[in-house]
């Protein structure tokens, strides 16, 4: 069990697969199985694989909560599809091993210098880096807004909407789609920066309007 390396590109592959019908690594909210896996990723994933990229911001957003998240962390291979096992770090264990010097080395000073030239070009990747300004992930999400009945006030449902205000969101356009039975849903657009906003946080904000809305779910979720 496992997903192979996922330090690799066919490891994040089957990460993406994985993801294509699952928004956490287990069960229906963020947890432990979710934190286990992310921090075992060395780098966000590649725009293409876009299920394991959305599961990767997702959870970024729970950086400062994610002591708080359920569940109890297991081993990394106790997590992913069942006929994958997991070989993430198996690489570099065999290259660190490889490494190892059992005789010593007779030119220390050689690589006192290459240490010190490995950290002054770090240093100029640091400085350059930091100087570049920094990409802001965004994503437009589609959302469906359910009423309970086709006596609900609509116009009150949507100003019950907009009138959430958050720090990276911003409401678009909005337009009511019949249901059936006289019934008609709120569908309406937002853009979000992954790192601030996160699906689970408008579902709560929005639900909390139990007089007029019955349930919010995501139609449409795409990388900006």
């Amino acid at each position: 069990m496992g997903f192979g390396d996922l330090k690799s590109p066919a490891g994040l592959r089957v990460l993406n697969e994985f993801l294509a019908d699952r928004s956490y690594i287990e069960g229906y909210v963020p947890s432990q199985a979710d934190i286990v896996v992310f921090e075992a990723i060395a780098a966000p994933p590649p725009a293409d694989l876009y299920h394991a990229l959305r599961w990767y911001n997702h959870i970024k957003s729970y950086e400062k909560q994610k002591a708080s998240l359920p569940g109890v962390k297991k081993a990394l291979g106790k997590y992913g599809p069942a006929d994958v096992e997991d070989t993430t770090g198996a690489a570099t264990d065999s290259k660190d091993d490889d490494d190892i010097d059992l005789f010593g080395s007779d030119d220390e000073e050689e690589s006192e210098e290459a240490k010190k030239l490995r950290e002054e070009r770090l240093a100029q990747y640091e400085s350059k880096k930091s100087k570049k300004p920094a990409v802001v992930a965004k994503s437009s999400i589609l959302l469906d807004v359910k009423p309970w009945d086709d006596e609900t006030d609509m116009a009150k449902l949507e100003e019950c909407v907009r009138s959430i205000q958050a720090d990276g969101l911003v409401w678009g356009s909005s337009k009511l789609v019949p249901v059936g039975y006289g019934i008609k849903k709120l569908q309406i657009q937002c853009v979000v920066e992954d790192d601030k906003v996160g699906t689970d946080m408008l579902e709560e904000r929005i639900t909390a309007f139990e007089d007029y809305v019955q349930s919010m779910d995501v139609a449409a979720f795409n990388k900006i």
